[in-house]
């Protein structure tokens, strides 16, 4: 009697989530993590319209920290493949949120934004010196293994569900 009832409340909890865990995913990412990556978006592009092609002195000093300093901050002194990823860099913490705010190619967006929170937390461990935290230490607030692991959560579930029924893809007749 208790397993009958059990079944029955778990398999309408799993048809009403259907629809709305990538919804509320997606309003979940923008609420945490989208002003976030915004704001750090802002602080790369160099001035003018075009600024985003050429970033920044912090823009540089954030991303390759060491070089950076190797380099006695000149920008000047790193390779193409420095800009490339300064710019690359750049882009996406406009791009990927904003597809995954949207809804569109929301799937390749999350694991683009998976990508970028690993690179991020590497450049932050290696780079800049931040603990990396740990698990099960009954403390929630490591930035790096905590919090991080919860991002990449929340965009592996938009990876694995898609955007949901109020989406662009959805509109497109994309899966």
């Amino acid at each position: 009697m208790i397993a009958t009832l059990y079944n029955r409340l778990a398999a309408e909890i799993e048809r009403l989530s259907a629809p709305t865990l990538p919804t509320l995913a997606r309003i979940v990412f923008a609420g945490v993590l989208l002003m976030y990556f915004w704001g750090s978006g802002t602080t790369k592009p160099g001035p003018g319209l075009f600024g985003v092609l050429s970033p920044s002195l912090g823009a540089y000093a954030q991303i390759f920290p060491r070089a950076m300093e190797a380099a006695g901050y000149d920008p000047g002194q790193l390779g193409l493949f420095h800009r490339l990823v300064v710019v690359a860099g750049t882009l996406a913490e406009f791009i990927l949120p904003t597809l995954i705010i949207l809804g569109l190619f929301t799937r390749l967006a999350a694991v683009g934004m998976i990508g970028f929170v690993v690179v991020q937390s590497a450049t932050d461990i290696i780079g800049h010196g931040v603990p990396w935290g740990a698990w099960f230490d009954r403390l929630p607030d490591a930035v790096i293994l905590d919090q991080r692991a919860l991002w990449i959560l929340l965009l592996l579930v938009l990876v694995a569900k898609g955007a949901g029924p109020l989406s662009a893809d959805r509109m497109l007749g994309l899966r």
